[in-house]
């Protein structure tokens, strides 16, 4: 598949550059290497692993040294690639006894990734799967009270290391979800869908009003369309619409990744693929409807299936990125054998890089990534056109580190070395 370069223009800003010198003149006539060091758009996958390596084991002692390696090697692999990470605040995991939150690891991996620049988002605050068993033994009002402080609590805790949230996860199914009772679907099957929507976004924005809020579903068909409708027309404060796009079962293709782009895109929110999976294995079987009844004692991955994966993420990514409603895509599982025991990672399990990493590292950060030398003039002035993002300009030896936005200003930027 080949998408035109011109596709992506609209991922690129034009501005001046005037280079001055220490004593503030301008430097005339320079020769400057100009050199894209991080995206705007959002690059990412799942950041659990960071939890481990940077947190520790969960009663506060220490990994062991070859794990801590491990961990390291498949977290620098991983970043090197990436730009963003989505770190997991699991009620029922992060909590599992009251009053006892896990908060100290998620501090530790969140400070990681803010340290490498990476951009971080905690899922979920609202689910009704791996909810906390200790709110069952509540009345619902109890459970919304608790559900509303635990928003409070995590949100503020982490504000400033994380400012973007899943808010409320899966929501169409929840008030029918009958596969085991919880406290969420209880609470949804009283209060309806949108009334825990309009409860728990109020929450995360009173707790921090500057943050980005997603409501995310994997279910992306006319429901989820109706109650993002519902939601927006009540006033629910909506900044991105999070799809999940787990294809475990094969590729949807370029038809179907198009018509969920133009059913969505007419809300004029940005989209983000919040949980995408492409595997590099056997395709698990047609008939399966819940992706966790499939259960099975080995998933390899194969070389047929690692060829497939490539060329199948490269394609789904080269048609979001070129898409001006997408802001993010997050391929899930960094590595394989996590979420089902699938090959679903751009690293297998030994952390050897499959093809797709390496596909996907000329795409990102070669293709759509921008690393040029341009000329000053008399002036001291060169213009740049790049893809957003942020960047570091080489001159008479020293670096000058500057941003690419999309916002127009007719004044040069000034960079002194």
């Amino acid at each position: 598949m080949s998408i035109p370069t011109t596709a992506y223009d609209h991922r690129k800003s034009t501005a001046r550059l005037r280079f001055l010198g220490p004593d503030g003149n301008p430097l005339a006539h320079e020769t400057v290497r100009v050199r894209q060091v991080r995206h705007a758009f959002l690059f990412g996958c799942g950041g659990f692993d960071a939890v481990e390596y940077a947190g520790g084991n969960l009663d506060g002692t220490p990994l062991a040294e070859d794990k801590a390696a491990f961990l390291r090697d498949r977290l620098e692999k991983t970043f090197r690639l990436n730009n963003f990470a989505t770190l997991p605040f699991y009620w029922g995991r992060f909590e599992p006894t009251e009053g006892a939150p896990d908060t100290r690891r998620l501090l530790a991996a969140a400070r990681y990734f803010q340290q490498r620049g990476v951009v971080t988002k905690g899922h979920p605050l609202c689910w009704h799967t791996v909810c906390a068993d200790w709110l069952m033994a509540y009345d619902n009002r109890t459970i919304l009270q608790k559900q509303l402080a635990r928003i409070h609590r995590d949100v503020e805790a982490f504000q400033g290391l994380i400012d973007m949230w899943d808010v409320i996860n899966e929501v169409v199914i929840m008030p029918v979800f009958d596969k085991y009772d919880n406290a969420v679907t209880r609470l949804c099957t009283e209060l309806g869908r949108l009334g825990v929507v309009r409860e728990v976004f109020a929450a995360a924005r009173d707790a921090s009003p500057g943050a980005t809020l997603l409501i995310n579903d994997f279910n992306l068909s006319p429901q989820y369309e109706r109650l993002i409708e519902e939601c927006l027309d009540s006033g629910v404060s909506i900044d991105v619409i999070g799809l999940q796009t787990h294809q475990h079962q094969g590729y949807m293709g370029r038809e179907r990744v198009e018509e969920i782009l133009s059913r969505f895109e007419r809300f004029h929110i940005p989209l983000h693929f919040t949980e995408n999976t492409l595997i590099s294995g056997d395709l698990m079987p047609e008939h399966i409807d819940d992706l966790n009844d499939w259960q099975v004692s080995e998933w390899p991955t194969t070389p047929e299936g690692e060829a497939r994966q490539a060329e199948e993420v490269a394609e789904m990514y080269s048609i979001l990125f070129a898409h001006p409603s997408v802001e993010a895509i997050t391929t899930w599982d960094p590595a394989d054998g996590n979420w089902l025991g699938a090959p679903s990672g751009f690293l297998r399990k030994d952390n050897s890089e499959k093809p797709v990493y390496h596909a996907m590292m000329k795409l990102i950060h070669g293709d759509w990534s921008t690393d040029l030398t341009i000329r000053a003039n008399a002036y001291g002035d060169a213009a740049l056109t790049g893809f957003r993002g942020d960047y570091e300009a080489e001159i008479r030896g020293k670096t000058v580190k500057f941003t690419l936005d999309a916002g127009e200003n007719a004044e040069p930027l000034e960079l002194k070395i």
